[in-house]
């Protein structure tokens, strides 16, 4: 059974950063999109950024790029997402999320955003002075 644990939330200053890690179990294949998505109280789900774990091709959505980064370790089969230069504006749920992988990482970040096949139960990041 596919599950996804998300880790290292927490409380950070403006400017500061965290790195969130995405444990992701039960796997029969490499032929997955692991992404990343938040969502702020009042707020619709944002799309970050997504990672192909056959071949580590990225996509970032223009919010977040330059900014944060996302990399995979396919030994320990987790996924990371570093958050740099937070900004208030980052504060938010982050959720960690999967699909099985039929076409480009792009195109398939923006179907995980919408309708994941799998996703983890989230990690808070507040970004406050």
């Amino acid at each position: 059974q596919v599950q996804l644990v998300e880790s290292g939330g927490g409380l950070v200053q403006p400017g500061g950063s965290l790195r969130l890690s995405c444990a992701a179990t039960g796997f029969t294949s490499n032929l997955y999109v692991i992404g990343w998505f938040r969502q702020a109280p009042g707020k619709e789900r944002e799309g970050i950024s997504c990672i192909g774990i056959s071949d580590g091709s990225t996509s970032y959505s223009d919010s977040v790029k330059g900014r944060f980064t996302i990399s995979s370790d396919n030994a320990k089969r987790t996924v990371y997402l570093q958050l740099n230069s937070l900004k208030p504006e980052d504060t938010a749920v982050y959720y960690c999320a999967a699909i099985r992988q039929i076409t480009t990482v792009q195109a398939m970040c923006g179907i995980l955003i919408r309708s994941p096949s799998f996703r983890g139960n989230g990690t808070l990041v507040t970004v406050s002075s």
